[in-house]
């Protein structure tokens, strides 16, 4: 019986649905809580694990967590560089476009004064985001150069993470964006996520409501592209919807799904089971 790691930091429900699929396919399933795991670096055993599927909700725990399992011989899903790349939007910005993906006008600076240069090269309105986080958590509008450099002004002040000036045109379109999944090379669905009142983001973590998004080519054909950007097992695309057609802004290597499960009645997590037991059985 092969056993399957699932690394965690908090059992959300995804994890749950994910440990039920795994142990019905034949896993034998270890849940490795990073908060109460340290690993040996210095011994040269392998880990007793042939797969782990990589679930944290902190990038930087599960970089970490995941380079550890590789170099003690644990096959991780997702891999160290697609964690590596996925989990930082900067990296996934570089990736997107080599791979000609249609993303969003973006410029980074590295100081205020250069910040507000290329925003104002940029065009408002603008988004600032950090280059590494998630639910939408410090995503600010700048709008015009006065709220540009107030908020840039207060990033002085916060860690030297967020003094990487990663600054985006807001692009015009629905109030809405979508979110599609990749399994393999596979597209799978996706889902519109509609902005909560009063609040033009659009994750569902901050009450975002979530429906069934139609299959179209271009959604199919870029979801595709952009998870094969990334080298993903398994990715979350996030798409906009501009007037020129779907960019991408971000892509999601441990991503939530059960809204998702919940809106289209697709059985995400027994997908990314099954594909994760075909590569350990090749």
């Amino acid at each position: 019986m092969a056993k399957m790691a699932i690394v965690y930091d908090i059992v959300r429900q995804e994890e749950k649905m994910l440990t039920k699929e795994a142990s019905e396919r034949g896993f034998e399933v270890a849940m490795l809580n990073l908060d109460h795991a340290y690993f040996n670096l210095s011994s040269k055993d392998n880990l007793p694990y042939d797969v782990a599927l990589q679930r944290s909700i902190s990038y930087f725990r599960s970089l970490h967590s995941t380079k550890v399992l590789e170099d003690f011989g644990v096959r991780v899903i997702n891999s160290f560089y697609t964690t590596l790349i996925s989990g930082n939007k900067l990296f996934t910005t570089l990736a997107l476009e080599k791979a000609g993906v249609p993303t969003p006008k973006t410029f980074l600076a590295f100081s205020e004064e250069q910040a507000i240069k290329a925003t104002n090269e940029l065009g408002y309105p603008a988004v600032l985001k950090p280059v590494v986080g998630s639910w939408g958590r410090l995503v600010s509008a700048l709008n015009d150069e006065e709220s540009a450099k107030a908020i840039l002004e207060s990033r002085k002040f916060m860690h030297p993470l967020y003094q990487i000036y990663y600054v985006q045109k807001r692009i015009s379109r629905p109030p809405r964006d979508i979110r599609s999944y990749v399994i393999g090379d596979q597209y799978v669905t996706a889902i519109y996520r509609y902005s909560p009142p009063g609040d033009w983001r659009t994750n569902t973590a901050i009450s975002g409501r979530a429906e069934p998004c139609p299959k179209s080519k271009e959604l199919e054909e870029l979801s595709i592209k952009a998870a094969k950007a990334v080298n993903a097992e398994y990715i979350g695309v996030d798409f906009m919807e501009s007037q020129n057609g779907l960019v991408v802004h971000e892509v999601n290597s441990s991503t939530e799904f059960k809204n998702t499960v919940r809106v289209t009645g697709v059985n995400i997590p027994k997908l990314i089971v099954d594909h994760i037991y075909s590569l350990i059985k090749r």
